[in-house]
């Protein structure tokens, strides 16, 4: 639901602290709302979450949302892209204002090829996306969206942040409509 990583956040503060050159790595605030990335857009950075609460989402063909996931700190993003060379998969924007650690892509570059901590790091966060993924698959399969929207509803009175009804919806993936029957379902 809200996925973090304290350890890559860790190994990114110590690696800011040491840096012998400042432009390598930068830390970087965002406005609730602002894009930090944008779908089908090429990254220009790599950025880590020091801070605050992000949405990673897509918008289909038909337009509509489909929020893939929320990261907080630790959580890193535009590395597949870098690794792919490709464009940007899905959007990231600030749930709450946000603080990123923007690491530039040559520096980014350099280190998969040096450093065997990141690679493990890397190779981590990807099997746990798979995992994620598989999990959050299920559950919808075998769970009504009520399950779900009671823990998107716990996460955010423990966050203590707001989520619209559009994000809900587009988490759930289901329309607002829908949403506003499952929480009736849930009052009762």
């Amino acid at each position: 639901m809200l996925r973090t990583n304290q350890l890559f956040l860790n190994y990114l503060e110590d690696l800011y602290e040491k840096q012998e050159r400042k432009e390598d790595i930068i830390i970087r605030s965002f406005s609730k709302g602002e894009r930090i990335f944008t779908q089908n857009e090429k990254p220009s950075k790599i950025m880590l979450i020091k801070e605050g609460i992000t949405k990673c989402f897509f918008v289909e063909e038909n337009d509509k949302e489909y929020i893939v996931e929320f990261l907080g700190k630790g959580e890193i993003t535009g590395e597949i892209e870098l690794i792919r060379n490709i464009p940007c998969l899905c959007s990231i924007e600030a749930v709450t204002d946000v603080i990123v650690y923007a690491v530039a892509v040559p520096y980014f570059k350099n280190l998969i090829k040096t450093d065997l901590s990141l690679n493990n790091l890397l190779l981590d966060v990807f099997a746990e996306r798979i995992v994620n993924t598989s999990r959050r698959a299920s559950y919808q399969q075998l769970y009504a969206a009520e399950h779900t929207l009671a823990q998107l509803l716990e996460l955010q009175a423990q966050q203590e942040i707001e989520i619209s009804k559009e994000d809900m919806a587009a988490y759930l993936g289901i329309t607002v409509r829908s949403l506003n029957r499952t929480l009736k379902n849930l009052e009762k």
